[in-house]
């Protein structure tokens, strides 16, 4: 540890620390870098196809219920004629899936921050300051929330035509069902496979007795430490 004079006392400097590689990967220490909030939106026209899925699941629940169960999360159904889709309206309905694209609403301000040692917090502006609440700590490799502890749970490695499309990142989750309300909150980040833009995905969901008490999502793309 190196020093420095101060009068005639010796101050010590601390050494920084390395930033967590599971976040060097998508934000530089100290760094400030724009985000975009947004959504990934296909073409108004896809609404038609929708409708008529909601209409053939709402007069066979139990069908839907269990055909949808194994269905990869973000992913279009495979076709089916209880889906209330002819084969041609369900091509038509993909080529207008793939046409998806982020529409950006509003800008926010991200930054990587070490309020102290050890303890590592992304810092956002404005509709992300949630986010600015947790802090993930290099030991345990979980992020800490008011709510409790999110642990890490499995890699993300989503495929093109997911909802966000082909991406890669970490993700980590806070699970609570007590008697009275449940809560479920998740933090992924993560970066597109060909490299233009990062992403922070977080989403906190509570309810009780079947009621929906709080449902806070956030998407939001910003570019890589090397761009």
């Amino acid at each position: 540890m190196s020093v420095i004079f101060s009068g005639m006392a010796l101050l010590p400097i601390a050494a920084e620390s390395e930033v967590p590689e599971v976040l060097a990967a998508y934000l530089a220490k100290d760094k400030t870098v724009s985000g975009e909030v947004g959504a990934m939106m296909p073409p108004e026209e896809i609404n038609k196809y929708i409708a008529k899925v909601q209409a053939a699941a709402k007069a066979n629940p139990e069908w839907y219920a269990e055909y949808s169960k194994e269905a990869k999360s973000g992913i279009p159904l495979p076709w089916h004629e209880n889906l209330g889709l002819s084969k041609e309206d369900y091509e038509d309905y993909l080529k207008l899936w793939d046409q998806r694209q982020f529409k950006a609403m509003q800008q926010v301000v991200i930054r990587l921050e070490e309020p102290n040692p050890g303890e590592w917090m992304i810092r956002v502006s404005g509709v992300g300051m949630t986010i600015s609440l947790l802090r993930y700590n290099p030991e345990t490799g979980n992020f800490k929330s008011p709510n409790g502890e999110l642990e890490r749970i499995d890699d993300i490695d989503a495929e093109e035509r997911s909802i966000l499309g082909a991406w890669a990142g970490k993700e980590w989750r806070y699970v609570n069902n007590s008697e009275f309300i449940s809560t479920k909150e998740n933090l992924a980040l993560g970066s597109y496979k060909d490299g233009k833009h990062c992403l922070l995905v977080y989403r906190l969901q509570e309810s009780t007795s079947g009621r929906r008490l709080a449902d806070k999502s956030l998407l939001i793309r910003f570019s890589p430490p090397s761009s």
